[in-house]
């Protein structure tokens, strides 16, 4: 019996020995690789080649996307907010009866019209340091009053408009101050789809408030919003308040003034416009000048797009061109032979597209010059010499 006994307890305790012998063999094992990796990994090694990224790409962040923060510090100073308080006649309604303003209220006024002062908001651009600045004509509106200039120090300064442009919905306005941080002209016609951009405004009177996105479209036209269409659109975040605000390149210039975004709910859906920064240097140099934009025209002549329709009608191929609709028989077009029923195909020797093309054309000609015109006219392809006159004067006549 007391061999039994002392042989089950020399089992036991063998077999609790090799458990620790196991168990300290695979710890030990464990610690070896661990050690023998971070051996290899202290061990020092050749680094292996990075390619270098090319030079116009924009240093990352931490998140891995372009670092803006410089750009934003340089602009976002020259960004100002702009308020207008204008007078606007209300529109008539059952409560404007002067009987009923009579037995409840406001008797006193019984002619049935009233005026009443409307707040507009937007934002603006600083482009001299003299202090003219730059924003929509929409943001200054029609019959204003007073209008605000609110810088990026606080300041608010009472400001004068110098010229109006409805054509392309730009207005100039001028603050008697100096020393201001002016935000340097860019090259719109330098940009490239795809390039990064910033929006910097008010939006819903959060002043000084910076987006970003890239270039969408350029030369975009017959969007609805300005008579003269030649817009950037951009997915940069534009909303009610940006208006008259800057469109800012990589290289921290101004190539651009948001104007509108198309969108369904009043709010941002990634579609923007901006009027291109070289036609707002025209517009604000012919303000400065003559108080007015100066544009060509070719006299009181409408044009309208080509249908498939009718331009199968008119033997066309494409629906290229610009269709003479409507025009008085005093304009320098009707006396040089143009007429209705025409299908303009080129001016100056550049392919016509369409009526906002060709507009755009005419608006941009030198006023004096003597400019060539490409048409159809029943299948047939004529050249004409159209004199380039003033719009204003054309208009009057």
């Amino acid at each position: 019996m007391f061999r039994r006994l002392l042989l089950s307890l020399v089992l036991v305790v063998a077999g609790f020995a090799a458990g620790l012998v196991v168990t300290g063999r695979m710890r030990s094992v464990e610690t070896s690789e661990a050690a023998t990796q971070a051996g290899a990994a202290a061990q020092p090694r050749r680094p292996t080649p990075v390619p270098s990224a090319p030079a116009s790409v924009a240093a990352p962040t931490a998140i891995g996307g372009p670092d803006f923060t410089k750009i934003a510090g340089q602009t976002v100073r020259g960004v100002a907010n702009i308020s207008s308080i204008q007078v606007v006649r209300r529109q008539s309604s059952p409560l404007d009866d002067p009987f009923f303003r009579y037995f409840f209220g406001d008797g006193d006024d019984m002619s049935g019209a009233r005026d009443r002062r409307s707040l507009s908001l937007g934002s603006g651009v600083i482009v001299s340091a003299d202090g003219f600045v730059v924003t929509n004509n929409h943001v200054v509106g029609e019959n204003m009053r007073e209008i605000t200039v609110a810088l990026g120090d606080k300041r608010e300064i009472h400001g004068r408009v110098i010229g109006t442009d409805p054509a392309t919905d730009i207005a100039l306005l001028k603050i008697d101050v100096n020393g201001l941080p002016a935000v340097p002209w860019g090259d719109s016609d330098r940009l490239q789809v795809g390039e990064w951009v910033l929006a910097i405004g008010s939006p819903f009177q959060l002043s000084q408030t910076v987006t970003a996105g890239i270039v969408s479209a350029t030369r975009r036209s017959n969007v609805g919003f300005a008579e003269y269409e030649d817009f950037i659109q951009t997915d940069a975040a534009i909303n009610p308040g940006n208006s008259g605000g800057a469109l800012i390149n990589s290289r921290g210039e101004l190539v651009g003034i948001n104007t509108g975004i198309f969108s369904q709910s009043g709010g941002y859906q990634g579609i923007g416009f901006a009027v291109p920064s070289n036609l707002v240097r025209h517009i604000v140099d012919d303000l400065q000048k003559f108080g007015a934009v100066r544009r060509g025209s070719i006299g009181g002549v409408a044009f309208d797009r080509l249908s498939p329709r009718l331009a199968e009608e008119l033997g066309l191929q494409n629906t290229e061109g610009a269709v003479v609709v409507r025009m008085v028989r005093n304009s320098q077009a009707y006396q040089a032979g143009v007429r209705p029923g025409d299908v303009i195909i080129a001016f100056n020797g550049q392919a016509v597209a369409d009526p906002s093309q060709l507009n755009r054309l005419l608006a941009d000609a030198p006023l004096g010059k003597i400019a060539t015109i490409r048409l159809i006219r029943e299948r047939r392809t004529l050249e004409l010499k159209v004199p380039i006159v003033s719009d204003t004067a054309a208009r009057e006549r």
